[in-house]
């Protein structure tokens, strides 16, 4: 409360010894503001031609100036405090005492102490900016990705609704519903486990088909070779047609035919010429059934070579024979290009 006190005396003091003094810059303000500079004894164009330099050299000069006025004015101010102090009548002056100084001491030191606490708490204050600063800036870089992050999902959701609202607009109602899509997702799974043991199925009769057809087939060989043999014998013995020994033979490979024909399905079996030979077969597998394939054979003229085979039927039942009849007309193989067609197509790869 003293030093408030001192100061508001300090400061009236002050105002009074302003008003006191001989300036009239306060009173002429209006005058000096409405001042103007003579330009009829003035260039124009050097007053407006100035360098911003030189202006700026002369506002500093005129701010030391300005300087050194108010340092004189304070001085010249404390000068007469004191002449005044040292002039007037003792007892208007108040006395300062050594009691008066201790307090003041006090005073101070107390002061003091508040200001080195302050100071340690803004050095704390600083401290504690410091160390929270990096963890600040990465707090802002995470929110800030955060923000880039939600503006995009933000996007995503725009343009998701855009989306589905084309696609209610392209799929009126009724619209498949979870319930039915499940119920959809079953039965097709059921459907898929049905399709999967027909498969098993088809291939286990496939299986079948191919073990019959490999026995079938060694039966033939065997046939075959016992008609070659019965043939030589024909001609080495030189019979005629009315020969009774033929009639044994005659059935034999009449029932051996009949025999390839059930297993093979053959349908017909036609002589074009003395080295061309047609055979259709009827032939059944997954895809299509009793779909007809006609095997051409074209043997060398007056030799058992085979020369050429032509295959037709095949595109019907989704079937290519690839190279199986080039390799086997290079091997001379007949039962094994007729093997190997008729199981393709009843197999339907």
């Amino acid at each position: 409360m003293d030093s408030e006190k001192d100061l508001c005396n300090a400061a009236q003091i002050l105002r009074t010894s302003f008003e006191s003094s001989n300036l009239h810059v306060t009173r002429n303000a209006s005058s000096i503001n409405a001042h103007k500079l003579d330009t009829e004894d003035t260039d124009v164009e050097e007053a407006e031609g100035k360098d911003p330099a030189i202006i700026a050299m002369e506002v500093e000069a005129q701010l030391k100036y300005l300087r050194k006025l108010k340092f004189q004015f304070v001085e010249q101010n404390a000068k007469d405090k004191y002449v005044t102090r040292i002039v007037s009548d003792i007892e208007d002056v108040p006395l300062v005492t050594d009691e008066d100084n201790k307090q003041l001491k006090l005073r101070n030191e107390g002061k003091k102490e508040v200001l080195k606490q302050a100071k340690q708490r803004l050095e704390d204050v600083q401290a504690k900016v410091r160390s929270l600063a990096p963890m600040v800036e990465e707090e802002y870089v995470r929110v800030q990705q955060s923000t880039d992050k939600a503006v995009e999902l933000r996007q995503k959701i725009i343009d998701a609704r855009l989306a589905l609202s084309r696609l209610r607009q392209l799929h009126p109602h009724p619209r498949l519903t979870i319930q039915t899509a499940d119920q959809k997702l079953a039965d097709q799974v059921v459907e898929m486990q049905d399709i999967t043991d027909e498969i098993e199925t088809v291939s286990k009769k496939v299986q079948e088909v191919k073990e019959r057809l490999k026995s079938g087939a060694l039966e033939m060989e065997s046939l075959r070779a016992k008609r070659a043999e019965a043939e030589k014998n024909v001609k080495i013995a030189r019979v005629d047609e009315d020969d009774s020994r033929l009639v044994p033979l005659y059935d034999w490979f009449t029932a051996s035919l009949a025999l390839h024909r059930s297993m093979q399905s053959l349908e017909n079996m036609e002589m074009i010429s003395q080295n061309e030979i047609r055979l259709r077969y009827r032939i059944d597998n997954p895809r299509v059934q009793g779909a007809l394939v006609t095997i051409t054979l074209i043997f060398v003229p007056d030799s058992r070579q085979l020369a050429a085979a032509d295959v037709v039927g095949l595109d019907e039942l989704g079937v290519d024979p690839g190279d199986v009849v080039e390799a086997h007309i290079q091997m001379n193989n007949v039962q094994g290009l007729l093997s190997a067609i008729l199981s393709r197509a009843r197999a339907g790869v």
